[in-house]
């Protein structure tokens, strides 16, 4: 690849426009080799990304490229919604696959092409991500729950919290410079009121709710000890003797998974060695909550 789109590419984070690769002198016929060569990826009508960042990204992280490469096409956008989420850092779920959203000077909401414009909310002033102009991350959030619902809202809040990013109070005020009809309130306020800040992962977010929802009653991060110390901190106990835990998988890849999956099997023997029963939860579950309702069940009749 020709040095200057390799600097453009860079200086933009692995994203370009057609107006961009003009100005680096770069015709039609040359952007369409690379593309046919797997070296860009039309992203985009005019938006580009390097292909092997692309390939290798996943969902949220190509999101996140879209996004910045609609910014750099709309001068005067700001990304919102869950593509603001994203750019802040915070995970994403429940919402639609590849879509970007931004607002910005149009009268009223429109989709094209896969980018969703919205009229720009009074009062609301963007902060710069990464170059690009974005809603803050407590209006995004409070958008994600109005758009996709409490549980979608729920994942990026609770992540927010955690890292202290935002607070409860602003996403509050978020939700009052969006002026907010009653409905939309309600669900603001469902969330903002079921939110915990012990929870940093979409899996663990969505475990709880589910647990929740089950009619059980869930104590998040509860440290454990037994007659030779600290055993550990598991995600929930349910009842007094019942540890439910959420398992994604990941952690366990490599040499580095082996030896934490022998150490979490000593945690959970002692787990069990000091009278608790374990449940554990992989992603397939969270969607099947009749599975999950009678594995608690009947460990709790167990533990009774």
């Amino acid at each position: 690849m020709d040095a200057r789109i390799r600097a453009l590419l860079t200086a933009n984070g692995q994203i370009c426009t057609t107006s961009q690769l003009s100005g680096a002198d770069v015709d039609e016929l040359t952007v369409a080799r690379l593309v046919r060569a797997g070296i860009l990826v039309r992203i985009r009508r005019g938006l580009f990304a390097t292909g092997s960042v692309w390939r290798e990204a996943n969902p949220e992280q190509r999101l996140g490229l879209c996004a910045r490469a609609v910014l750099a096409d709309r001068p005067g956008a700001a990304a919102s919604h869950m593509s603001a989420v994203v750019l802040h850092g915070l995970p994403a779920w429940g919402g639609p696959a590849g879509r970007v959203d931004v607002v910005c000077s149009t009268p009223r909401r429109r989709l094209r092409s896969g980018i969703a414009l919205h009229p720009w909310p009074a009062g609301i002033t963007p902060v710069v991500v990464d170059g690009g102009s974005v809603v803050p991350a407590s209006v995004a959030i409070a958008q994600v729950v109005v758009e996709h619902g409490v549980v979608p809202g729920l994942v990026c809040l609770d992540r927010a919290l955690h890292e202290g990013s935002v607070t409860t109070d602003a996403v509050v005020r978020a939700g009052d410079d969006l002026s907010l009809g009653p409905r939309a309130r309600r669900r603001l306020e469902l969330a903002v009121e079921g939110s915990d800040a012990t929870c940093e992962s979409v899996g663990e977010t969505r475990t709880r709710v589910l647990l929740t929802d089950l009619g059980l009653h869930v104590r998040s991060q509860v440290d454990i000890r037994d007659e030779d110390g600290f055993v550990g901190r598991v995600d929930f106990l349910v009842g007094d003797r019942v540890v439910v835990e959420f398992d994604g998988m990941v952690k366990y890849a490599g040499a580095d998974g082996r030896l934490a999956l022998q150490r979490e099997k000593a945690r959970e023997d002692r787990l069990r060695a000091a009278g608790y029963l374990v449940v554990r939860l992989v992603w397939a579950d969270l969607d099947n909550p009749e599975r999950v309702f009678d594995l608690v069940q009947r460990a709790m009749r167990q533990a009774a």
